[in-house]
């Protein structure tokens, strides 16, 4: 086995890549891009995220139902065999 230094870090330039983060009190905030603008400003952006919701709530809906269905064939199932069980 072998060990190793550790390293210290980079410091040509003076600041580790997270000084300024953590040393200033302003947080730093990244301007949104064209899209996000564009979606933000016409109130897209909204109309996608209920599309994708009403989505996703008519996958859930479908797996849910189809779910119930099959169950309901496996008992009727269960009981056709059951039935011919019980006859002589």
């Amino acid at each position: 086995m072998t060990i190793h230094a550790i390293q210290e870090a980079d410091t040509t330039y003076g600041a580790t890549p997270y000084d300024s983060v953590w040393t200033s009190q302003e947080v730093p905030v990244q301007q949104p891009d064209a899209l996000e603008r564009t979606m933000l400003a016409q109130d897209k952006l909204y109309v996608v995220l209920a599309v994708v919701l009403i989505i996703w709530i008519g996958l859930a809906a479908f797996v849910y139902r189809t779910d119930r269905k099959i169950d309901r064939l496996e008992r009727k199932l269960d009981a056709r065999i059951s039935d011919e069980d019980a006859s002589p």
